[in-house]
């Protein structure tokens, strides 16, 4: 789910399929090879970062460490709605992986996963974490998780992502979510502390995808997938990821209020540090030279991992909020 688009960042080579492309055993699989390529269809990483963004969420939203069971049962919930969206995403876009480099390897591509099992697992995962987030959490976040997914596969992935380069801006409010879902387990309410850091997200995708989309541009070309470096020069897309950028950093200043100076401190420091890596992007673009890009799209993922890492521990430690100032 973009954040759910940080699985654009991921090449999946998980595979049941040997390199030569034949299977062993005469055609027979291991139960560790199945499950390995089922495993794939959620694209764990991209999962991983997910959680990362939940968990202080839930810091945050209690002021306190939260109970370690209703944690362990967010993440769980959570994790199978990633999950179902990502396998049912693969499914959608089976097309599309079969002529790009960086998706090649994913299991329907390589045929390690049947399509109709695949769409069978998306949807039984998507159950799954109604069911699980509804009996162990509460309604909202089950109601919540659902939302995002069908958000994820009817918005995102048919409506969007094949449709217009603004793709990854709208769609990625998907990826957003987990920290939703991480505040309504807690409190069972969605209040505007909630909005902030899923707004700190949605901010925070463009420049982090717009970077990969430099980098594989030929790659979304040949897959007919409109992303902003396909359809815009160079020049425009690092300037929309420097604009992005100054965006998500100033919007990490409104949990200020709700936080004190240790959150405060490194939500400067970091976006000071992205900041002048987005704007190193942009003066290199402009004066011609070979970018990296991933080297910014990596320092993205660093980024958010500081600014919500910052959230958990201010949090967790408890010292008095700022305030407003009126």
């Amino acid at each position: 789910m973009s954040l759910v688009n940080a699985a654009h960042g991921r090449s999946d080579s998980t595979s049941a399929v040997h390199p030569t492309g034949e299977r062993p055993h005469g055609g027979r699989r291991t139960i560790r090879q199945v499950v390995g390529a089922y495993a794939a269809l959620a694209k764990p990483r991209v999962i991983e970062l997910l959680l990362v963004t939940t968990i202080p969420a839930m810091f945050l939203a209690g002021r306190e460490i939260p109970s370690p069971w209703l944690v362990l049962a967010t993440l769980v919930g959570g994790t199978m709605a990633a999950g179902s969206a990502n396998a049912l995403n693969c499914v959608i876009d089976a097309d599309i992986d079969k002529v790009m480099n960086r998706t090649k390897r994913r299991p329907l591509v390589k045929e390690s996963v049947p399509r109709r099992g695949a769409l069978i697992f998306g949807l039984v995962l998507g159950v799954l974490s109604f069911v699980v987030l509804y009996f162990t959490v509460n309604l909202l976040s089950a109601i919540l998780a659902i939302v995002t997914i069908l958000f994820y596969i009817f918005v995102y992935t048919l409506v969007l992502k094949r449709r217009t380069s603004q793709n990854v801006v709208w769609g990625g409010a998907a990826g957003c979510m987990p920290v939703v879902i991480g505040w309504a387990a807690v409190t069972g309410t969605v209040e505007w502390p909630a909005f902030v850091m899923f707004g700190v997200i949605f901010f925070w995708t463009p420049p982090h995808t717009w970077a990969l989309g430099m980098k594989y541009r030929d790659d979304y070309e040949r897959a007919g997938v409109p992303m902003l470096p396909v359809v815009a020069t160079p020049q425009h897309v690092a300037r929309q990821i420097v604009i992005y950028s100054w965006v998500m950093v100033a919007w990490t200043l409104l949990l200020v209020p709700v936080t004190s100076w240790i959150y405060t401190t490194f939500a400067i420091l970091a976006g000071g540090w992205f900041l002048f890596y987005a704007h190193s992007l942009n003066a290199a673009v402009r004066r011609g030279e070979e970018t990296k890009p991933m080297s910014l799209f990596h320092r993205s993922n660093t980024y958010l991992m500081i600014v919500f890492v910052a959230l958990a521990v201010d949090s967790a430690i408890g010292l008095p909020v700022i305030g407003l100032p009126f």
